[in-house]
C-alpha cells in the first residue's frame, strides 16, 4: 500500500505518511511511504536531525493501487488520479469534506491537532513499540501543526503525547522545538511562487473555490517587503486554477498574529467572516495562527 498525506506537504503530512508505513509493516501489511511534493526546510530539519530517508516523490498512475490517506481525507487536496485508486484507511484531524468511497474503508478522525497524536495511540492500541526515531517525527509533527503548543488546535492529548514521544525521544522539547519552528521561517532564497506553495490547500466553500496558503515567519514586517511579487504570484494562480479568492496567510510563530493578504471577486468572504475592511487587500488578524480552526470555518460560514 502507498501511504501519502496532502499536496504542499508539511511536517505532519510527510512525518505521519512515515509513522504510518512503518506502523503497518511492523503489523504485517506491506506499506510504502510517498509524498506529493517537495519537502519544506522545516521538514528537511527534521529528518536530518532523526537521521531519516525522506519519502519518494509520488509518480505514476494510481489505477489498481491500495492506498492509506493521512493528514487529509478531501480529494481535492490528495494525489492526482485518487478517485482510481482505492483507499483503504484514511487517518486524519481536519474536517470531512468532498470524500467518498466506492468500498467500506477504516476512517479515524479525532479533534485533535496533529495526525501523529492519533497515530501514537494506534502504536499503543496494537502493542507496537514506538522507536527513538519513529518517536521524534511524531513529536515533531505535534510541534509543527501546534506552534509547540500555542496553536488553539492543540489539546491536552497533544501535549501529553508530545512529551511522552519527547521523552522516548531523547529530546529536550522546547529547545529543539524552536529550533524546528525557526528553521522553517528561513525562506529567504524562496521565490514567490514557493513561498506560496509552502503549505497552500483548496477548499470549496459554498459555490467559491478558495485557495488558503500559510506562510510562518518570525516578521511579517520582513514577509509584507515582498507583497507585489506574492501579489502578482497570487493573481496567477487564480487565473491559471480558475479561483475565486486566494488568500495567503503570513503568521507570526513567536506573536500569534497573521497577516492576510486577499486577492480574487470573492473577498467578501474574508471581510464578512472576520469583520475587518481590507487595507490595499491586506488586514491584520490578532491572535489568529490556525487555518484549520480559525480561519477555514469562520470564511466557510461566511462564503
Amino acid at each position: 500500500m502507498l501511504v501519502f498525506g496532502h499536496k504542499n506537504p508539511d511536517t505532519d503530512t510527510v512525518c505521519s505518511a512515515i509513522v504510518m508505513a512503518h506502523l503497518q509493516n511492523k503489523l504485517g501489511n506491506p506499506a510504502q511511504a510517498v509524498r506529493l511534493g517537495d519537502l519544506n526546510k522545516e521538514t528537511q530539519y527534521v529528518l536530518n536531525h532523526f537521521n531519516v530517508e525522506a519519502p519518494q516523490l509520488l509518480e505514476g498512475s494510481l489505477e489498481g493501487k491500495d492506498v492509506i490517506l493521512v493528514d487529509h481525507n478531501e480529494f481535492g487536496q490528495s494525489a492526482d488520479g485518487i478517485g482510481e485508486a482505492t483507499v483503504k484507511m484514511v487517518v486524519d484531524h481536519h474536517r470531512i469534506a468532498n470524500f467518498q468511497t466506492a468500498e467500506p474503508l477504516y476512517f479515524r478522525a479525532e479533534p485533535v491537532g496533529c495526525t501523529a497524536t492519533i497515530l501514537y495511540k494506534m502504536f499503543k492500541e496494537n502493542g507496537v513499540e514506538v522507536e527513538s526515531k519513529m518517536a521524534g517525527l511524531m513529536l515533531s509533527a505535534i510541534v509543527s501543526d501546534t506552534l509547540l503548543f500555542k496553536s488553539p488546535t492543540c489539546t491536552a492529548e497533544d501535549e501529553t503525547a508530545c512529551r511522552e514521544l519527547a521523552a522516548m525521544a531523547g529530546i529536550d522539547l522546547n529547545g529543539y522545538g524552536m529550533d524546528m519552528l525557526k528553521a522553517g521561517t528561513d525562506l529567504s532564497d524562496y521565490s514567490a511562487g514557493q513561498l506560496l506553495g509552502i503549505d497552500a490547500k483548496v477548499f470549496p466553500m459554498g459555490a467559491a473555490t478558495v485557495e488558503i496558503a500559510q506562510i510562518n515567519t518570525v516578521s511579517i514586517a520582513d514577509m509584507l517587503t515582498r507583497k507585489n511579487e506574492l501579489e502578482a504570484q497570487m493573481q496567477a494562480i487564480i487565473s491559471e486554477k480558475g479561483l475565486d479568492l486566494f488568500v495567503a496567510v503570513i503568521t507570526d510563530i513567536l506573536n500569534s498574529n497573521s497577516q492576510i493578504i486577499a486577492l480574487g471577486n470573492r473577498t467578501d468572504i474574508v471581510e464578512k467572516g472576520f469583520q475587518v475592511t481590507l487595507v490595499e487587500n491586506t488586514a491584520l488578524l490578532e491572535g489568529v495562527v490556525s487555518r484549520k480552526k480559525q480561519i477555514v470555518p469562520v470564511m466557510d460560514k461566511s462564503a
